[in-house]
């Protein structure tokens, strides 16, 4: 899949499990030296951190939108579409239940008028979060490195993108936001408590904190 030049992207180095791959389609893959190098060199870029900002930007005009047209809303629902990756619905059906177990001011859900979609494809960045140049954020799933790394992982780490959470790959494995950080032998999927008090933080009360 190819995608517009001006596009932003994210990419992720993490844990080799291919328990956890499902049904990512079998490409030939580099070496793996090779393939790291290229993503830890992405995530640690000044596009890579300006790519996370675009895309929570994006997310958080779209809720707020809706919210705005339906303000007796409680809870703070961001809901997503997974048509355009169905290679890894099993993945973004974990990534969801990790995410929905972990916080509770914040839900994900699948449905039409998505918040954010998934997509899938290849690139030699690896996985990400963006946007497509017109307000709507995306996540971009790579083949490649899903087959690599932890899949669960890459997505649910992207999916902390969505939530308000940057990259911080000085953390360790525990850490589910330092990506490919602590390497690949890294295998968790599972935001820390910290993470998981930010997020809640983050959208606490509704959606006025988040998009303060």
């Amino acid at each position: 899949m190819r995608h517009p030049r001006t596009l932003l992207t994210t990419a992720l180095g993490l844990g080799l499990a291919a328990a956890t791959l499902g049904a990512v389609p079998a490409t030939a893959a580099p070496s793996a030296s090779a393939s790291n190098n290229s993503y830890v060199t992405y995530e640690k870029s000044k596009e890579n951190a300006a790519a996370n900002k675009a895309f929570f930007d994006a997310v958080k005009k779209s809720v707020a939108e809706k919210r705005a047209a339906n303000p007796g809303a409680l809870a703070v629902t961001v809901v997503y579409s997974a048509a355009s990756a169905p290679s890894f619905r099993t993945q973004i059906a974990r990534s969801t239940q990790i995410w929905n177990s972990s916080v509770t001011n914040v839900k994900l859900q699948e449905g039409s008028n998505p918040d954010f979609v998934y997509r899938e494809g290849n690139d030699p960045r690896g996985s990400y979060a963006s946007t497509d140049g017109h307000g709507s954020g995306y996540i971009f799933l790579d083949y490649r490195q899903n087959q690599q790394y932890n899949s669960t992982r890459v997505t649910s780490h992207e999916t902390g993108h969505v939530l308000g959470l940057p990259d911080h790959y000085s953390g360790p494995c525990s850490e589910l936001m330092s990506g490919g950080g602590p390497g690949t032998s890294c295998q968790n999927a599972t935001p820390d408590q910290r993470e998981r008090n930010r997020v809640n933080q983050l959208w606490q009360n509704g959606f006025a904190p988040a998009a303060s």
